[in-house]
């Protein structure tokens, strides 16, 4: 019989102490450290060692894509699921996390059987939603179980074509003392599942509990330990759902795909830059930002609002994007251009829905900014990218071409671009600026 010993961990990040401490000394956070018991010995693995080959004989990317049903979601995993890969999907509660997975499963279900395993809902609470949204075939299987070693076992009896966990924060395993959720169960839970799926060839979704800061609920490592890793956002009370991956394995990131949800489950949205500036009103502070990550390019509005500050201390408000890069452009507005906010309060806001990341975002914050400053829209038929630099020049970005080509498609026909962006020959008239001063003068 192994030995147990107790040790500390940090329900936060993971940290390990043999004592209790008030505060973890690796993350800052307070009380955080939880008692639970390790076993010292070494856990059986699951699949045999594999000797070493030339990288060439091994399959990689030649493996056959799955389709999941949905072209979008395809296309944001990297064209398909993979055979053995683990995908974790996290979203705020009630945001439409099962009922995609459901329609998965439906769609799934013509390559084999589907095991839906659920420790959040009852058999008939999730029977009574798949026939809600029509999901009746026969190789879509239920399992509710919140034990690790009972769901391992039904993987291994059942040999499904795809195994989804709902949610992996309510699974538990038997070897650990502590209860379900807590830092050494979510990533034991996580490891095995991930080892025994991909011992067979077994694609996965499990389902991620987010915390109320927004972020994936249990320890960092669990983001490492699955292939890839996808964002399920959107207002609860909107129609309006975007999925879109933050880490692949198998593709790129900042893929994007856009559902709508109705009675019937979720719906996709074929033209996601149709969707999110269909409602653009051309008012002061609106810009057009084609923005990419991945492959594919997709306009974006960005809104500004600029209004005299109420109190000392001038607000700043960002939606959908980082806050602390606002407060360096509006420095860099001042100190170069001349643009005074330092009395206004400021709110960005990404239409839609939509966080932006990337630095080619800059400008069209900028000039959004300074278009609600003067109460003077930027014509309609413009868009706008480039990262803007700390002495006001305007800095080339990449995926200049597929950027244009899409602002094309939707009938643009001027595009305000870095000076030093190199470009092919385009059919849309080039606006090429050096610095903020010179893109202000060339817009107003």
């Amino acid at each position: 019989m192994a030995r147990r010993t107790a040790k500390f961990v940090c329900q936060s990040c993971g940290y390990r102490s043999v004592k209790w401490k008030g505060r973890c000394p690796a993350c800052g956070e307070w009380n955080t450290l939880v008692e639970e018991p390790a076993e010292e010995e070494n856990l059986r693995r699951i699949k045999a060692p594999e000797r070493p080959r030339p990288i060439y004989e091994w399959e990689g990317e030649f493996a056959e894509r799955l389709t999941t049903g949905f072209r979008n979601l395809d296309a944001v995993l990297g064209g398909g699921l993979v055979p053995g890969q683990v995908v974790l999907i996290a979203g705020e509660p009630g945001i439409g996390k099962s009922t995609l997975l459901l329609q998965v499963s439906e769609r799934f279900s013509r390559y084999g059987k589907v095991l839906y395993i659920s420790g959040e809902e009852s058999g008939n609470q999730i029977a009574v939603r798949a026939r809600r949204i029509g999901v009746f075939s026969e190789n879509v299987l239920l399992l509710p179980e919140t034990h690790l070693e009972v769901i391992l076992n039904a993987v291994e009896e059942e040999n499904p074509s795809l195994v989804i966990v709902d949610s992996v924060q309510t699974v538990y395993s038997e070897r650990l003392e502590s209860s379900a959720g807590s830092v050494a169960q979510v990533r034991e839970t996580a490891f095995r599942i991930s080892e025994a799926c991909k011992v067979k060839g077994t694609p996965a979704f499990l389902v991620g509990q987010i915390t109320k800061e927004g972020t994936i609920a249990g320890p960092k490592v669990l983001e490492h330990i699955v292939d890839t890793v996808l964002q399920f956002e959107g207002e609860r009370f909107n129609f309006y759902r975007v999925v879109k991956a933050v880490k692949n394995r198998f593709g790129s990131t900042g893929e994007v795909a856009v559902f709508k949800m109705t009675d019937k489950g979720l719906e996709e949205i074929e033209e996601p830059s149709a969707f999110f500036i269909s409602e653009r009103t051309g008012s002061p502070g609106s810009v057009i930002f084609p923005y990419t990550e991945g492959s594919r390019p997709i306009l974006l509005e960005v809104q500004a609002l600029v209004l005299h500050a109420l109190y000392t201390t001038p607000q700043r408000r960002t939606q959908g994007f980082d806050v602390n890069r606002l407060s360096l452009i509006l420095a860099v507005l001042e100190k170069e251009a001349g643009v005074f906010t330092r009395d206004s309060d400021v709110f960005i806001n990404i239409a839609g829905g939509m966080s932006v990341r990337e630095p080619a975002v800059d400008l069209a914050v900028a000039l959004a900014v300074v278009s609600s400053k003067r109460e003077e829209p930027l014509p309609e038929d413009i868009v706008v990218f480039g990262e803007l630099g700390l002495s006001g020049e305007v800095r080339a970005v990449h995926f200049g071409d597929l950027r244009l080509k899409e602002a094309r498609r939707f009938g643009f026909e001027r595009a305000i671009v870095p000076k030093n962006l190199h470009m092919e020959d385009t059919d849309i008239e080039l606006i090429p600026v050096s610095n903020i001063r010179e893109a202000i003068e060339v817009v107003f």
